[in-house]
């Protein structure tokens, strides 16, 4: 693990904070022997992109906070309206048949926004929840039709899909997968990575797609296609390392489904909401209807924490074919009225500014930009599409060989660029970046140059150390 010195101990009160959340802040992901000796950068204040650390020193958010800030941070308009309901009705129960005005709205707003008859919501409290719930709707469903056999799941490697019990067996990221930890291997199965970059150096991009496509099938066919509930998907992969798959590859496992009645469960926690200049990508860029979206993060711009799975008017007709059926699953904070007052002022906001025009014209800014590093010698690919976008670090650009893990590149990396005032987000090898919707070309060359410098410092690093050649 690459060592940084401690942060955050230049005054009485910020080490005061600093040493209360190294002793007693377990994080997401948290790294144990690291964490004890270098703590964390606790973050104080952000206004749009920008966030500043409690020592005062700014940085742009190339992360978007977890791809999730998409209309920046900071915005009085949010704190209005979550203050408003928060003094009309900070909390209704929302079970069964009790329900409150934001939910009701946002529901149909939702409805709107998604295509096709994907017309009703459940609200869950993030994406993991919402992923498990599109599971339990796809259980209940095959079951209520009399196909009670149909429970397997396909899933990819590099897909991910959240943390609960369910959602992190669906994940098929290596390096999240502890093996001190139990995943359900029974009825989940994963297909391989769509990562071109990762063929065999012969293969075509064409011939790399048919190979994936004839994986699933013959999966689907060594299944059964009568015990295959659903495929889950992310029309690209986001912490998998922004895996944009082949041309066709999504509309292709569509069709597979469809040609054997499988549910396409489109996972669009990062996609959605504006991260790609749409709603929703899966129609709009992908040319694939779901059954079930699922959906977070950019919801409420993470004002507040909100998840929903959106699924189809056919779904909802086969559950609702029973007087005795109960969906037996939900959350005390499902429909929570101020985290859904806060989608729809979100929403409001996204459409009156315009967003996703930002998105397409900076975004195509973006991708141009940060292809001027593929000179440097680590740099082995750029990947991504607009306000999603990944750098690639290899030791050697011919043979795509990674560096070894102890040399820990990205956190190298990202470390640097910290240090200039730009956060990029570290994952073993690579570099992501999902910045607020609002970033402007102008913080583009501000990102570009300064990860530039991040990673040339790193290459010096590496020299010093015997990992790169002088």
């Amino acid at each position: 693990m690459n060592k940084t010195l401690p942060r955050q101990q230049s005054s009485p009160a910020n080490s005061e904070v600093w040493e209360q959340d190294r002793r007693h802040h377990v994080h997401p992901f948290h790294h144990f022997t690291s964490y004890d000796v270098n703590g964390s950068l606790i973050m104080s204040e952000g206004r749009g992109g920008y966030l500043k650390d409690a020592n005062g020193k700014e940085y742009f958010d190339a992360v978007g906070g977890m791809w999730c800030t998409n209309i920046g941070l900071g915005r009085q308009e949010m704190v209005d309206a979550i203050a408003e309901q928060v003094g009309k009705l900070a909390y209704a129960n929302p079970f069964t048949d009790m329900s409150n005005e934001p939910a009701a709205r946002l529901s149909a707003k939702l409805a709107e926004l998604a295509p096709g008859d994907l017309n009703h919501v459940f609200f869950t409290c993030g994406g993991s929840t919402a992923n498990d719930g599109a599971f339990r709707l796809i259980q209940m469903y095959q079951g209520a039709r009399g196909k009670p056999e149909k429970k397997h799941i396909l899933c990819r490697k590099d897909a991910y899909h959240g943390t609960t019990y369910l959602a992190a067996s669906l994940s098929g990221k290596a390096g999240d997968r502890s093996s001190e930890f139990g995943y359900i291997e029974d009825i989940i199965h994963h297909l391989s990575s769509p990562n071109y970059y990762r063929a065999p150096a012969a293969m075509r991009e064409d011939e790399f797609c048919q190979s994936l496509i004839d994986e699933m099938e013959q999966k689907i066919l060594e299944l059964g296609p009568e015990n295959v509930a659903a495929f889950y998907a992310e029309p690209i992969l986001g912490s998998g390392g922004v895996i944009v798959p082949p041309e066709r590859y999504n509309r292709r496992t569509w069709d597979l489904c469809q040609k054997y009645d499988i549910i396409y469960v489109a996972d669009e926690v990062v996609t959605a909401f504006g991260r790609l200049g749409h709603w929703f990508v899966s129609k709009d860029m992908f040319d694939v209807q779901p059954d079930i979206i699922c959906c977070a993060k950019g919801l409420t711009s993470a004002y507040l924490p909100l998840g929903a799975a959106i699924f189809s008017d056919r779904i909802y007709a086969v559950l609702g074919n029973s007087e005795d059926r109960w969906f037996t699953g939900g959350y005390t904070y499902s429909g929570h009225p101020v985290s859904c007052a806060a989608a729809l002022k979100n929403i409001e906001i996204m459409e009156r500014e315009n967003l996703f025009e930002n998105v397409k014209t900076v975004g195509e800014y973006f991708e141009q930009q940060l292809r001027t590093l593929l000179d440097l010698p680590i740099v082995g690919d750029i990947r991504g599409r607009r306000f999603m976008m990944c750098v690639v670090n290899v030791a050697n650009k011919e043979t795509k060989d990674f560096f070894p893990s102890e040399v820990n590149i990205g956190k190298r990396i990202s470390n640097h660029a910290e240090a200039h005032g730009v956060i990029v987000r570290p994952a073993a090898d690579l570099n992501i970046m999902s910045p607020s919707l609002t970033m402007t070309k102008e913080d583009v060359d501000l990102v570009v140059s300064r990860l530039r410098k991040a990673i040339e410092l790193t290459m010096k690093d590496l020299r010093a150390e015997g990992y790169l050649a002088a």
